[in-house]
């Protein structure tokens, strides 16, 4: 699609992802609460980006945890 979820290693907490569109914006949003923390993408990036998180939250944790 047009955006992708990220996590670095050794990044901060709380707990996130990054979707990152193809046109490099970007949000970081919370695992726990999958509220954005900060920036932005389109709405409708936003909108599928946050269906899969939901829907794959325990993979989230998982990957968060693995990594730190």
């Amino acid at each position: 699609g047009s955006w992708k979820i990220t996590m670095y290693a050794g990044d901060h907490n709380p707990p996130h992802f990054h979707i990152v569109t193809r046109d490099r914006l970007e949000a970081q949003v919370a695992i726990a609460t999958l509220t954005v923390l900060r920036g932005d993408v389109p709405p409708n990036a936003m909108k599928t980006a946050l269906a899969w998180a939901a829907k794959n939250r325990s993979l989230l944790e998982r990957t968060w945890a693995e990594m730190h």
